[in-house]
């Protein structure tokens, strides 16, 4: 791009008995219409001192609008400040005038082949960026998995509480969309719902199986796993503080009465909250050593009676709309 045509077509036969297309404009103004025609190009040689549109001015706006495109400036020789200015807006290189066509061929090739560097680096950056943020999900769905699979094993322990976290599961997700969740917080609320009792790994198997009362120092152990179960899921789960509040807090009670500390009423996460009564519910109509199991309306009305004190309210009442068939409810499955 230059106002002067000879200067112009001169560029023009270098350039091309160089291998590459182009396209010749006359000021700034031609030069961006033919631009907003043909979409961007690869590079642009452009004089700085024209009538009708300056060089930085044309720079500034060409830039602006293809951030990507090459730009050479031609200067006078004494004009060292302009192309100073021109190289801090964008340009990636300028040839002073009068031009040596070895010159421009050497400054084009360069010129080229920075833009070549930057538009790969970004594409490397991208897919990198990318297959890391893959490579992290796998990972983590791998750890899971693997955590889930624990789960089973533990529950595979004992016949008493076998599909207990699935159904936990469950039932905390669809409560869960009656109080308002929806998308990825769903999703947390039933992985934390799963993985609720993964501290138990630490509990000792006598303890667990222990057909009748448990003794203060065995029901010491047992609250134990709350805080273990946490301990256990921070190292993969560190970006999911919902599932790790729920694991951690899912028997703390309304009252302030609960473990592993004590919290109270609103201090409760809302999500342990879901938890606690869902899982309350399941413990109550599925067979232990030490108890048979309750009806569905019997372990509907002891969620209620408790409400306030134990439970959230507004959680009791959710779970109750959520599964008011109780020919549904996926007990012993």
């Amino acid at each position: 791009m230059d106002d002067d045509g000879t200067v112009r077509h001169a560029l023009t036969r270098v350039i091309q008995g160089h291998g590459l297309a182009t396209i010749e404009a006359g000021s700034g103004a031609e030069a961006l219409a033919i631009l907003e025609r043909e979409g961007e190009i690869p590079l642009c040689i452009s004089d700085v001192h024209m009538a009708e549109m300056d060089g930085v001015t044309f720079l500034r706006e060409a830039l602006r609008r293809y951030p990507d495109m090459a730009v050479i400036m031609l200067t006078g020789v004494a004009d060292v400040t302009t192309a100073v200015e021109c190289l801090q807006i964008g340009a990636l290189d300028y040839i002073s005038k009068p031009v040596v066509m070895e010159e421009v061929r050497a400054r084009v090739d360069k010129a080229l082949e920075k833009r070549q560097l930057v538009l790969q680096n970004r594409f490397y950056q991208k897919n990198l960026e990318g297959r890391v943020r893959e490579l992290d999900r796998r990972n983590k769905e791998s750890l899971i998995n693997g955590v889930q699979t624990l789960v089973h094993a533990l529950e595979a322990k004992d016949a008493y509480t076998s599909g207990h976290s699935s159904r936990v599961a469950r039932y905390a997700q669809k409560t869960a969309v009656h109080l308002g969740y929806v998308g990825e917080l769903l999703e947390y609320i039933r992985l934390g719902a799963e993985l609720h009792d993964i501290g138990k790994i630490g509990t000792r198997e006598a303890i667990l199986n222990k057909p009748g009362a448990l003794t203060p120092a065995e029901f010491e152990h047992v609250k134990e796993h709350t805080a273990l179960g946490e301990k256990i899921l921070s190292p993969f789960l560190n970006e999911s503080p919902m599932v790790l509040r729920i694991v951690r807090s899912h028997h703390e009670r309304l009252d302030g009465c609960g473990f592993p500390d004590g919290l109270s009423g609103d201090r409760i996460p809302r999500e342990a909250r879901i938890v606690a009564v869902v899982d309350a519910f399941d413990a109550m109509t599925t067979s232990r050593a030490y108890r048979l199991p309750r009806t569905p309306t019997e372990a509907f009305d002891e969620l209620h009676r408790c409400a306030g004190a134990h439970f959230d309210p507004e959680v009791v009442d959710a779970f109750t709309t959520a599964f008011r068939d109780v020919t549904a409810l996926p007990i012993g499955r």
